[in-house]
């Protein structure tokens, strides 16, 4: 595919790099001079520095012939405007564009609906074929971690019929320093699948004879009911949260608040005097607090040492992390912190602090969705990019398909690549040999290796399709 980047920052130079490793032809445009000859040093791509919104510069990169068009700098306004331009001056097929302020997300009429609309002369609203928001993304993300206690993450398929979870495994729990076997004897009337352990950042791929140690990252996946059953295997019972303290109010901030505000016990703490006006004017149950989330006596007054879930969801990385040590010091139950820069990511999760939230992996992983081809309908990056889990559809017959038809332990999946579940009708069905593909069904596949994604898809073509 011949891809647009718009925006040379985290988001687009991940993907840049994501795409450019996968054999695509991407050119990235910037007005930042120093960061695309950084980019261009490291990956095989093309730059072209200027107004990413200016039809000169969407010519120069290329737009006439391009697949499609992702805006991710870091305006609204100028992603908007360049899909526009793309759309309407290049007629470029599909322009991914992300957007961030809720004021333009809450008015769904200024997008096309690209089913709703084939005639670009009759165009009515911002021709955007899909809208990327980070805050709704990352609260989402969140959400599914308090709502599910103990997890490092949790990612849904088929509308939430199926989750893939990451689970730290710990001294305690039933299945830890027993064989994975174990588990199907312990726990008949749940049917799960371990498609994934990482232990020490080495990828170990579970056989039955595989035994569970301390310490284990472990990905399973299971029917989204059966999820709390299997967690309690690999570590101790987690008590359900309770109270959440929250500190930042901005977009996420808010966000967050909104939506857990019904069923918790919420705090928020916002530096900004104004903005603790708007926010206690439009949240309803949640408390509003106006102080410095650093000041040691004001998270004392409000027994931080009783909170569940400390998130520290500022736009500033140090200040989240000093708020989080200091959370977790003074008795914070479990600590989620938002990072903006991926070199830190690595450096404080697992620590005091248990969980670093990267706003670029969640962001690249819904893009990524609109990239893949064949007939991909989720994707999640896991591990900080180094592994994905995606969501294929089967389509085709036994002549003219790879997998429909054959039983699992028939399809020759690539080294380092597991089929955890498939969604069919609506039923969850957990991945076992004897079962066979069939035409419209939902495979979720775990790759610990990324860089076999090409061969993946291929399995999954049977004719080329960028949706």
């Amino acid at each position: 595919m011949k891809i647009l980047i718009l925006g040379a920052g985290q988001v687009g130079g991940t993907l840049a790099e994501n795409l450019a490793n996968e054999a695509n032809d991407i050119t990235i445009i910037d007005s930042d001079g120093a960061r695309l000859r950084e980019l261009q040093d490291r990956l095989d791509i093309r730059t072209v520095q200027g107004a990413a919104s200016y039809p000169t510069a969407l010519r120069q990169a290329g737009a006439e012939d391009a697949d499609m068009l992702i805006a991710v700098t870091n305006s609204d306004e100028t992603n908007m405007v360049a899909c526009q331009v793309a759309k309407l001056l290049y007629k470029t097929p599909t322009t991914i564009c992300r957007v961030r302020a809720n004021a333009y997300l809450a008015k769904s009429e200024l997008f096309y609906q690209r089913d709703q609309t084939k005639d670009l002369d009759s165009l009515r609203g911002f021709p955007i074929d899909v809208l990327i928001s980070p805050e709704h993304l990352v609260t989402k993300h969140i959400t599914r971690l308090i709502e599910n206690p103990g997890a490092l993450q949790v990612l849904e398929f088929s509308k939430g019929l199926t989750r893939l979870v990451a689970i730290r495994a710990t001294k305690g729990g039933p299945l830890v320093g027993h064989e994975l076997s174990y588990l199907r004897t312990h726990m008949p009337k749940i049917d799960t699948r371990v498609a994934a352990i990482f232990r020490k950042d080495r990828a170990i791929m579970p056989e039955g004879n595989t035994v569970i140690e301390d310490g284990d990252e472990v990905f399973f996946i299971a029917a989204g009911d059966h999820i709390k059953s299997v967690m309690s295997e690999l570590q101790p019972l987690v008590k359900p949260y309770k109270r959440i303290f929250i500190c930042g109010g901005g977009n996420i901030g808010q966000r967050l608040a909104h939506t857990l505000e019904n069923r918790y016990q919420v705090k928020l703490l916002e530096r900004d005097h104004e903005r603790c006006v708007m926010l206690s004017e439009n949240l309803r149950k949640t408390v509003v607090l106006e102080g410095n989330a650093a000041n040691k006596d004001i998270l004392l007054e409000e027994n931080i040492e009783s909170t569940d879930v400390f998130c520290a969801v500022t736009n500033d990385d140090e200040a989240n992390i000093m708020a989080s040590l200091l959370a977790k010091r003074l008795g914070a139950r479990k600590v989620l912190t938002l990072i903006n820069n991926p070199d830190y990511v690595d450096l404080i999760q697992g620590g005091d602090i248990d969980v670093a939230i990267s706003p670029q992996q969640t962001t690249i992983g819904s893009l990524l969705t609109h990239v893949r081809r064949g007939d991909v309908v989720n994707v999640h990056s896991l591990r900080r990019g180094e592994a994905e889990a995606i969501e294929a559809i089967a389509h085709g017959d036994h002549r003219s398909s790879k997998v429909v038809g054959k039983r699992l332990d028939e399809i020759n999946l690539p080294e380092g690549t597991t089929i955890g579940a498939i969604v069919r009708r609506n039923e969850v069905l957990i991945a076992h040999d004897h079962l066979r593909i069939q035409p419209d069904d939902h495979v979720i596949l775990f790759l610990v290796d990324k860089t076999r994604i090409r061969d993946v898809e291929k399995l999954f073509q049977v004719g080329l399709t960028f949706f």
